[in-house]
């Protein structure tokens, strides 16, 4: 298929799975129902659509593309195809550092939610490494310190739920990872953040093709391979802080686009953001619809589903593995 035709694909998908997602919940609504709340303030699902289904879909949208192009700048930084911000800790450590927040100072919004998740995220992401072995730390332990510390981490959250009852209930929905408390401001408190680590990793796709041949090899071409980390450190941390400020912790959806992108694109890291950028918010909304669908007229987290997809993806990737 040729390249065009596969980008013109993918972003159909896309606009297919947003349409889905203002359309289907507690009350299903036609094409022609979300089409009218969307251009007339006065018809009858239009409070529906533009207050509760609009700003959820437009953040699905940034904290998909946040966490694929996190997860796609990971794995081609670390050459690493298990790396992850869940996996890698990043997620656990905005967690408890907004959990932190939540409990001890009495932060109760996302304009301050942001910072401490920015903090936790940028701190836990040199422990793992450092615990890892740095530079000259392998594929493996990187994944399995990062497990570790997310265990560790995750094990602090539920303590500090438990021994603070007034923030409970606050903090258990959002720890579950969902895009329910979308409001019309929310994602524009995430946007800017997004918007310049997705500009970022824009400028990194040709810079990290090169450092995969090795940092000699890059030099040669013209790179400067510390510049590169530094700056793929920094998008990784602004990517995921804001996503997961917003949302709570989503963990594999960085894991799983990248690997299933990989396929048709091969190596080309540029080729891989695009893809990732665009097809890990499909895959994010989906797993929204499928969470609103199957426990009607509740629903379930979208974090929730994500974990039970990926954690079956995780174990496919493993499984594959041992027996090539």
């Amino acid at each position: 298929m040729p390249p065009f035709v596969r980008i013109v694909a993918a972003v159909g998908v896309l606009v297919l799975v947003a349409v889905a997602s203002l359309a289907v919940g507690a009350r299903a609504l036609g094409p022609a129902e979300v089409w009218r709340g969307l251009t007339d303030a006065t018809a009858a699902g239009a409070t529906v659509v533009r207050d509760l289904r609009l700003p959820r879909t437009v953040l699905g949208l940034l904290v998909g593309a946040a966490l694929g192009l996190a997860g796609a700048l990971m794995q081609a930084l670390t050459r690493n195809p298990l790396a992850d911000p869940g996996l890698l800790g990043v997620n656990a450590g905005a967690s408890a550092a907004v959990v932190s927040a939540i409990a001890f100072l009495g932060v109760t919004d996302l304009s301050g939610y942001v910072w401490f998740a920015f903090g936790g995220a940028a701190l836990v992401s040199v422990v793992v490494h450092a615990v890892a072995g740095g530079r000259y730390g392998s594929p493996g332990s990187l994944a399995l310190s990062g497990t570790a510390v997310s265990a560790a981490l995750y094990a602090y959250v539920a303590a500090v739920q438990l021994l603070d009852t007034a923030s409970l209930d606050r903090m258990r929905f959002w720890t579950a990872g969902s895009l329910a408390a979308a409001r019309p401001g929310t994602a524009w408190l995430i946007a800017p953040f997004v918007v310049v680590g997705a500009g970022i990793a824009a400028l990194l796709g040709r810079p990290l093709g090169a450092l995969a041949l090795g940092d000699d090899s890059a030099r040669a071409l013209g790179a400067h391979p510390g510049r590169i980390r530094i700056l793929a450190a920094v998008a990784i941390v602004l990517l995921c802080g804001a996503a997961t400020a917003a949302c709570g912790p989503i963990v594999f959806l960085g894991l799983m686009v990248p690997h299933l992108v990989r396929s048709f694109t091969g190596a080309d890291v540029r080729l891989l953001l695009l893809y990732s950028g665009v097809l890990a918010p499909a895959l994010l909304l989906a797993a929204d619809v499928i969470g609103r669908v199957v426990a009607r007229p509740g629903e379930l987290s979208v974090g929730v589903v994500t974990a039970v997809l990926g954690g079956g993806f995780f174990l496919a990737i493993v499984r594959g593995r041992r027996s090539a």
